[in-house]
C-alpha cells in the first residue's frame, strides 16, 4: 500500500518501489467503485457533463492505463488477478446485452477518447489480457472499436490520435481499418508542427500541457504498437528529434518544488504533465539523460502526492492539490482526473531498465537561473534558483489565431503564468481580465480582451552577465458583452465584442522581474482609463497541508506590493508592481473569493492610469519572488525615440543597466 505520509527523503528522490506503490494504491482505491461486471468504474462525485454512463467508462478506461503500465513493467508476473479483473471488464463492456456495457463510439463522442486508452493497453498487455480473451469476447472488442473506421467526425486536434490508435490495434488483430484514414491522421498531426519541436493542439495557438501529454506522447507509444511498425519506421527519427527538442524547453518549465506550469485547460490531470519526460526515456532522446528525465517526472508526481492528491480515500478528485471542481472543464466527470495515470508511464519500464539506476540530475531551475525564449508559443521562460519559481511571460498564446478576436481565456491569454500562481478563475476573470493584463477600461468598468494578438518579437539579447529576454505583441483589443453560457472547453466566454483600441506591449525579462512597456493607439472614445495588473497571489487556505501562510498588502510611494501564497514555513511569495515611466498611476489591490485552487481567495495588484495619448509609452516593473527577503521592487526606465524606433534604458532593481532597441518596422512574423 502506498504510504499516506510523504517519504522522508529529498523532494525528488523516489525509487521504483515508490512508483509501483502509488500506482497500486490508485488502482486499488478505484476498484470498490466497479460495476458487477467490472466494466464501469463510477467514482464518487457529482455527475460529469456527459452523464453517468460516460463517467463509468472513463473510470474504467483511465485506470486501465495504470493497470496496463503495471502489467507491462512486470511482464504480467504476479499480477494475474489484476489482469483478470480488467479482462472481465473488457468482456463485459463490449457485450451489448450486459447491463453495465460501455457507451458505444457511435452513441457518444467521449467513447472515442476512452476507446483509444482501451486499444492502447490491449496492445501493450497482449499476452496477459487480449490473448486470454475467448474468441467471442475478442470479436465483440473488434465490433466495439470498429465504429472508428470511416468516422470523419473526430475533431482535428489531439483527437486524431484516438482514431489512429484504435485503427492501429484493429489492424494488428485482423480487424477492419482504413490505411488512407490512418495516413490522414498522421498528416493532420504533422500539420500541428511548429518551431523547435513544439506542437499546437490544432490550428489555433493552443499551447498547453496537451503538447506533451498527448501530442508528443502518442507518437512514442503508437510506434510500439504491433500494427504500427511499417507506418512508424519512416517517421521515427523525426518524431524523436522533435520530442527531444521540445523536452529541452519542457523541462525548464518545471518548478523546483515539482510544480508544473499552471496554464492551459485540463489541469485536473495533474501529474499527467510528467508523461513527456517518460516518453523521452522510452524514445531515448539524446539531449537529456535518463537521470534528468526521471528526476523531472518524479518531481511533478511528488508535487501532488505530498499536497493532498490522491486524497485520504486514495482517489483523484476534480482539482489541483485538493478538490476544486471549477478547475475542470464542462466535459469532466469524476473519472476524468485519471488521465493523470499517463504520468506514471515509467512503471511500464522493467526493474532492470537503466532509468532506475541512473543517478538523478537536477532540473534547470535547481542548477541556476533560467532564461529561454520559446518561439512557437511566444514565451519567455524565467526561472530563479533562489526561490525555485518558473515564470512564463506570454506574447504568443491565446487559443485563437492572429486578428481573429474572441474573449480571453484566463488559462491562455494572460501575459504571465508561473509554477507558484494560478490565473484568476472566477467569473470576473473570464469576463473582465483581472491579473497579468493590460486593459482599456470603459465607463461601465469593463476591461478589454486581447485574444487575436499578433506576436512582434521573441528572443534573448545581451552578454551572459547582462542577458535579458525581450518579447512583444500587439492586439486590437475589445470589450465583451457576455452571451448565454456555453460549454467550457477551456476557451473564452461567448458574447458580443466591441472594439476598445490597439494595445502594444513589450516585456523585458530578467530573473524575477519584468519591465513592461505599454502603448495604446486607436482608442475608443468610450475608454476612460488603462489598467496594468500584476501577478495574482493566493491568500491563506485551510486545505493546504504544510507550511505557514499569510497575506498582506501595502502601497509603496510608487506602486503596490502584496505577499501571501503557499509554500514551506518562512517562504512567502511576493508580487510587486511599480511605475517606472509615463503618466502618474493610482495603485490598488483587488480580492477575489474562491477564484483558484491554491487558496481561499486571490489578490491581484494593479496600477490605474488615465488613457495615454496615442503613441505615449508607459513603463512598469513587475516582480514575483519567494523568500524571507522579498520587498517592494524598485528600478527605472527611460524610453527615447530614435530614427527607426525607440531606445529603452532600464535600471533593474539590483542596479544593472541594460539598453534595448525597439524597431517595429523590422517586425518578424511569428
Amino acid at each position: 500500500m502506498f504510504p499516506s505520509t510523504p517519504v522522508p527523503s529529498d523532494l525528488h528522490r523516489w525509487d521504483r518501489a515508490a512508483w509501483l506503490g502509488l500506482t497500486d494504491h490508485l488502482i486499488a482505491s478505484a476498484r470498490p467503485y466497479a460495476s458487477p461486471g467490472n466494466a464501469l468504474i463510477t467514482l464518487p462525485g457529482a455527475e460529469g457533463g456527459y452523464g453517468r454512463a460516460v463517467d463509468g467508462l472513463e473510470g474504467f478506461a483511465r485506470t486501465f492505463l495504470l493497470a496496463g503500465f503495471r502489467l507491462a513493467g512486470e511482464k504480467g508476473a504476479g499480477l494475474d488477478e489484476l489482469a483478470d479483473f480488467y479482462a472481465r471488464g473488457v468482456a463485459t463492456g463490449t457485450d451489448p446485452h450486459a447491463p453495465d456495457r460501455w457507451v458505444r463510439l457511435d452513441e457518444h463522442s467521449q467513447a472515442k477518447v476512452e476507446a483509444a486508452s482501451i486499444a492502447l493497453i490491449l496492445d501493450m498487455t497482449r499476452p496477459w489480457i487480449w490473448d486470454r480473451l475467448d474468441a467471442g469476447a475478442q470479436e465483440r472488442v473488434v465490433d466495439y472499436l470498429a465504429h472508428a473506421v470511416g468516422d470523419d467526425t473526430y475533431p482535428r486536434i489531439n483527437w486524431v490520435w484516438f482514431r489512429l490508435v484504435v485503427q492501429t490495434f484493429l489492424r494488428s488483430v485482423g480487424g477492419p481499418h482504413e490505411l488512407s484514414e490512418m495516413a490522414d491522421d498522421l498528416a493532420t498531426h504533422d500539420s500541428f508542427r511548429r518551431a523547435d519541436g513544439w506542437l499546437a493542439d490544432g490550428a489555433h495557438r493552443a499551447y498547453d500541457h496537451y503538447a506533451g501529454w498527448a501530442l508528443h506522447l502518442y507518437p512514442v507509444l503508437w510506434s510500439r504498437m504491433a500494427g504500427a511498425a511499417d507506418l512508424a519506421e519512416p517517421r521515427r527519427a523525426d518524431d524523436v528529434a522533435r520530442l527531444d527538442r521540445y523536452l529541452t524547453d519542457a523541462i525548464a518549465l518545471v518548478g523546483a518544488d515539482g510544480s508544473p506550469l499552471l496554464q492551459g485547460r485540463s489541469l485536473i490531470y495533474r501529474f499527467a504533465a510528467a508523461a513527456p519526460f517518460w516518453a523521452g526515456v522510452l524514445a531515448e532522446v539524446p539531449s537529456l539523460t535518463p537521470g534528468q528525465l526521471r528526476h523531472a517526472a518524479t518531481g511533478v508526481v511528488r508535487h501532488f502526492t505530498e499536497r493532498g492528491a490522491p486524497d485520504e480515500r486514495g482517489l483523484l478528485t476534480l482539482g489541483w492539490h485538493a478538490p476544486w471542481p471549477r478547475l475542470a472543464q464542462s466535459y469532466s466527470g469524476p473519472g476524468s482526473p485519471y488521465w493523470a495515470g499517463k504520468g506514471l508511464l515509467g512503471v511500464s519500464l522493467p526493474a532492470d531498465h537503466p532509468v532506475w539506476s541512473a543517478p538523478e540530475e537536477p532540473l534547470p531551475v535547481e542548477s541556476g537561473d533560467v532564461l529561454r525564449a520559446v518561439r512557437a508559443p511566444g514565451w519567455l521562460i524565467s526561472g530563479t534558483r533562489s526561490d525555485g519559481i518558473v515564470r512564463v511571460i506570454n506574447h504568443g498564446t491565446d487559443h485563437s489565431v492572429t486578428d481573429a478576436p474572441v474573449a480571453d481565456s484566463p488559462l491562455y491569454a494572460r501575459l504571465g503564468y508561473s509554477t507558484a500562481t494560478v490565473p484568476t478563475l472566477d467569473e470576473d476573470g473570464y469576463l473582465n481580465p483581472v491579473d497579468q493584463s493590460v486593459t482599456l477600461v470603459d465607463e461601465h468598468g469593463r476591461r478589454s480582451h486581447r485574444s487575436g494578438l499578433r506576436t512582434l518579437r521573441i528572443g534573448l539579447e545581451g552578454p551572459a552577465t547582462a542577458r535579458i529576454g525581450i518579447a512583444g505583441s500587439t492586439a486590437r483589443t475589445h470589450w465583451l458583452d457576455p452571451g448565454a453560457p456555453g460549454k467550457d472547453h477551456g476557451g473564452g466566454r461567448p458574447g458580443t465584442l466591441e472594439p476598445a483600441g490597439r494595445i502594444t506591449v513589450y516585456s523585458l525579462v530578467r530573473g524575477p522581474w519584468e519591465i513592461r512597456l505599454v502603448r495604446v493607439d486607436d482608442v475608443s472614445e468610450r475608454a476612460v482609463g488603462l489598467r496594468i495588473s500584476g501577478w495574482p497571489l493566493p491568500t491563506p487556505t485551510s486545505v493546504l497541508t504544510s507550511g505557514a501562510y499569510g497575506a498582506a498588502s501595502q502601497h509603496t510611494p510608487t506602486g503596490v506590493w502584496i505577499s501571501g501564497g503557499y509554500g514551506a514555513a518562512s517562504q512567502h511569495t511576493g508580487s510587486g508592481l511599480a511605475p517606472l515611466a509615463g503618466l502618474p498611476a493610482t495603485p490598488g489591490v483587488s480580492t477575489h473569493d474562491d477564484a483558484g485552487p491554491l487558496g481561499r481567495s486571490t489578490q491581484v495588484p494593479w496600477l490605474d492610469y488615465p488613457v495615454p495619448d496615442a503613441g505615449e509609452w508607459i513603463a512598469v516593473l513587475l516582480e514575483l519572488s519567494r523568500g524571507d527577503g522579498v520587498s517592494p521592487p524598485g528600478g527605472r526606465a527611460e524610453i527615447s525615440a530614435t530614427d527607426d524606433g525607440w531606445q529603452v534604458e532600464a535600471v533593474w532593481p539590483d542596479g544593472l543597466t541594460t539598453h534595448t532597441s525597439i524597431n517595429e518596422s523590422r517586425v518578424k512574423e511569428y
